[in-house]
């Protein structure tokens, strides 16, 4: 499914659709460039996970956990993982295999370890169609473990 939008709102938005549409134990992988959008996508993920708490970027604490939602959030930017075993160290599978929601920026740091099955959702920009265009490519993955 590919979604294009031309604003923040808009972008913001198409994360609080997914987020009311979340099941328990669902996994995403967020990819896109910096500055792209990645965390507005995810606050308004949040919001539809109806979280209420300010959402950031979790980049020097590799995760943020928000419970105060219909189910729990977990938040991974694993921008700056330097060793795969740095997320064993976190107990990944706990999140990834648990009853809550994870979303994973920079999932293709760590394709590895991501789940058999996730939707992952690739943000880019196109300076010809205007500065806040946004082309969000959503597409479920599937790989045998």
């Amino acid at each position: 499914m590919v979604i294009e939008t031309n604003s923040t709102k808009e972008t913001y938005e198409v994360g609080v659709k997914l987020g009311k549409e979340a099941k328990s134990g669902q996994v995403f992988g967020l990819m896109g460039d910096l500055g792209v959008g990645k965390t507005v996508l995810t606050q308004g993920m949040a919001n539809g996970l109806g979280i209420q708490e300010p959402i950031s970027s979790p980049t020097f604490t590799i995760i943020q956990q928000y419970d105060d939602g219909r189910m729990p959030f977990y938040h991974f930017d694993v921008y700056r993982i330097s060793d795969i075993e740095e997320m064993d160290e976190i107990g990944y599978e706990d999140y990834f295999y648990g009853n809550g929601v994870c979303l994973v920026e920079w999932a293709d740091l760590i394709q590895e370890i991501m789940p058999a099955c996730y939707l992952n959702i690739l943000i880019e920009k196109d300076l010809e169609k205007g500065f806040d265009y946004r082309k969000i490519t959503i597409m479920e993955v599937r790989t045998e473990k």
